[in-house]
């Protein structure tokens, strides 16, 4: 039995993570921004103040933590000329910033316990870089390579450290999506709502990629087909992306 917090745990692949941790038999403290059904924790992860009631609540609870998952997230983007520094700084408070404090805030636990597992849900978008998602792919790849950097970091201390990264799957992230590209919004608002693969999907194969000690998970075909086109044909994976970007000019 492990002690689990996931973030964003309302609905989603937060909830689905949830179900599936609590199925095979783990505690789990269910946080959120806002109070809902099975939401043990209100949590926005862009406060200091609720995440260091988040640490004492786990104290309480448990004593300890054996999973942290940095699941809350936002959806963003734009072309670079319609993509606002407001927008740029919305989306990295939330996707890259939460994650660092919730990181920050339970590294010192983790330390003295000698043992645990972060879990930061980045995006098939912190490896692959369509047009049109300049500040979600830069936020995604942060938390891909801050991942990284906490797994070498904190490997002596027998804590280990995943990236989760997805490709498209059905969810209600798009509830959050900001921005004044409508192109780009159609686009993945379509990409999300045609996929065939559910956020239960997505736990079930994090949980497996966690068990097998991955670094990075990528949990579904699309995303690691895409993956696999980049680096191994790399002409080819461009001519993708560009063609992609043009149909966007073509949109507007």
């Amino acid at each position: 039995m492990k002690r689990v917090l996931v973030t964003g745990a309302a609905s989603g692949l937060g909830a689905a993570l949830t179900a599936a941790f609590r199925a095979r038999g783990d505690e789990v403290l269910a946080t959120d921004r806002v109070a809902a059904d099975g939401i043990d924790l209100v949590l926005d992860i862009t406060s200091d103040a609720d995440w260091a009631a988040a640490r004492t609540a786990v104290e309480e609870r448990w004593g300890g933590l054996d999973v942290l998952v940095n699941n809350a997230g936002v959806a963003g983007g734009g072309r670079i000329e319609l993509c606002s520094m407001d927008d740029w700084r919305w989306i990295t408070e939330i996707n890259l910033f939460g994650v660092v404090r919730g990181v920050q805030t339970f590294t010192p636990m983790l330390k003295a316990q000698g043992s645990g597992h972060i879990v930061n849900v980045a995006s098939l978008a912190g490896l692959v870089h369509p047009g049109g998602m300049g500040s979600y792919n830069a936020v995604k790849a942060a938390v891909v390579a801050f991942t990284e950097t906490c797994g070498h970091e904190l490997a002596g201390f027998g804590i280990k450290a995943s990236a989760v990264c997805p490709s498209y799957f059905r969810t209600n992230l798009m509830d959050s999506m900001q921005g004044q590209d409508e192109a780009i919004g159609a686009v993945i608002t379509g990409l999300v709502e045609n996929s065939k693969v559910t956020a239960d999907d997505i736990a079930a194969a994090v949980l497996a990629g966690m068990d097998a000690g991955d670094d990075v998970i990528v949990p579904d075909e699309a995303a690691r087909q895409a993956y696999f086109l980049k680096w191994a044909d790399r002409a080819a994976y461009d001519d993708v992306m560009r063609h992609q970007a043009a149909r966007l000019e073509g949109m507007s």
